[in-house]
């Protein structure tokens, strides 16, 4: 790469980092209220338990199921998924690893860290880009899976800043991704 060439991709990235951190002051008061809303102890085992199940094992557990339960015909599905997912952990793993935001419960003093991150950085949430990806292509071909996956979905995008891993910006920025993936792919089912 020219040397021109890599001054404006590090000052791209010194600029998305400007404003990353302007971010996190803007979302600090939002992420400080959910996390301190989280310690009431049903709800953060409620949103412990989504946040693990987030970690794939979920995900994983559903690209198994889908042809066991509905057949031949789900083969597809699942490979869509199985594929959507590896190119959304690729992206995500990139723009974490390049725009290097560190999560609240770094930054902030007043955000308590209630669940193991996998990673060091925060940009953006992986948890949702994968919920909302997987649930977005396992509906498009079984809506009836709705009354379970949306509200997991959901849940899994929320425990993220409640437990102090995420800002609100991450995780619309994962859902975001999510979505433009399942979009795509669900052409290919």
């Amino acid at each position: 790469m020219p040397l021109s060439a890599t001054r404006a991709t590090v000052a791209g990235v010194n600029r998305a980092q400007l404003i990353l951190a302007r971010f996190d002051a803007a979302e600090y008061s939002l992420c400080r209220g959910l996390n301190r809303g989280a310690r009431l102890r049903p709800l953060r085992i409620l949103l412990r338990i989504a946040s693990r199940l987030g970690d794939g094992v979920v995900w994983y557990t559903l690209v198994l199921l889908l042809p066991l339960v509905y057949g031949r015909a789900a083969l597809r599905t699942a490979i869509v998924m199985a594929l959507t997912g590896i190119v959304g952990l690729v992206i995500y793993r990139w723009l974490k690893l390049t725009l290097v935001r560190e999560r609240p419960f770094v930054r902030h003093d007043g955000i308590t860290l209630d669940a193991l991150p996998l990673d060091r950085y925060s940009f953006p949430s992986g948890h949702t880009l994968h919920a909302v990806s997987f649930t977005w292509l396992a509906l498009h071909s079984y809506p009836e899976l709705g009354w379970i996956l949306l509200p997991l979905a959901a849940l899994i995008a929320a425990s993220r800043v409640a437990l102090g891993l995420h800002y609100p910006s991450d995780v619309l920025a994962g859902g975001a991704i999510g979505a433009t993936l399942a979009a795509v792919a669900q052409h290919f089912v």
